[in-house]
């Protein structure tokens, strides 16, 4: 009776066994895999479509972009008046300068004439929507590329300029450099081959309704430590690119 009793037992354990074996392992097999995190959706709106425009805006592809490039309001500490962009060429980002110690910072891609450029100097010039046409210099520099443009641009989706357009001028002379949107998100925070300082299409168009002509825009091209203050540009002395 013990015997029959003990190997009963033991079947049951066998059976009991079995079965959570095959219930883990139908765990295991069923288990969904994990998603890739995505865009987050506030940057997702924010970089949106913009059918309103005279050319509808299709919505930005930022999923190849460091979510550090994205617009935002960030602490930083500067001697410039409230009012001033300030573009730091080596880190890629442009700040606006707000109250209280913060500013609106947005991603750049730095093309080689923006590299060519520092100091300061005013927005001589707002455009919508421009129109392009290379300088003398770039097609020189790059006639495979821009000799083909060298009757101009029209305003569009694949004009180099983008949306909008702000241009810089020292001494009521136009310098040349230009802040200006562009439709390769991917070059967000990089160094480009061609251009000045681009912005997504949808920063460039928030940038240009947040400031008006004559406002102050300093250019570093040298990186100034985190816990120290930007060095006001004397006198907005402004050293002219040498090559655009």
């Amino acid at each position: 009776m013990c015997v029959s009793r003990i190997r009963a037992c033991a079947a049951l354990r066998s059976v009991a066994l079995l079965a959570l074996a095959a219930t883990l392992a139908s765990c295991v097999t069923t288990a969904k895999p994990v998603k890739k995190k995505g865009p987050d959706p506030m940057h997702v709106a924010m970089y949106g479509p913009h059918p309103e425009e005279r050319f509808p805006l299709p919505a930005m592809d930022i999923s190849r972009v460091d979510p550090q490039y994205f617009r935002q309001l960030v602490a930083y500490q500067t001697v410039e008046p409230v009012g001033t962009i300030v573009i730091d060429t080596q880190d890629r980002f442009l700040y606006l300068v707000q109250d209280g110690g913060m500013a609106m910072r947005y991603g750049i891609g730095v093309g080689k004439s923006g590299l060519e450029f520092e100091g300061g100097a005013r927005i001589g010039r707002k455009a919508e929507w421009p129109r392009w046409t290379p300088t003398q210099n770039m097609i020189e520099r790059e006639p495979e590329r821009n000799l083909k443009f060298a009757g101009g641009v029209e305003p569009g989706l694949t004009n180099p300029l983008g949306p909008r357009a702000l241009y810089l001028h020292k001494d009521g002379k136009d310098t040349l450099f230009r802040i200006h949107g562009t439709s390769e998100p991917w070059s967000i925070g990089k160094a480009v081959s061609s251009g000045c300082i681009r912005l997504f299409n949808q920063d460039i168009i928030d940038l240009y309704g947040r400031v008006p002509t004559g406002s102050r825009v300093v250019v570093l091209q040298h990186q100034t430590p985190a816990h120290e203050p930007v060095p006001m540009a004397a006198a907005d002395g402004l050293v002219p690119p040498a090559a655009i």
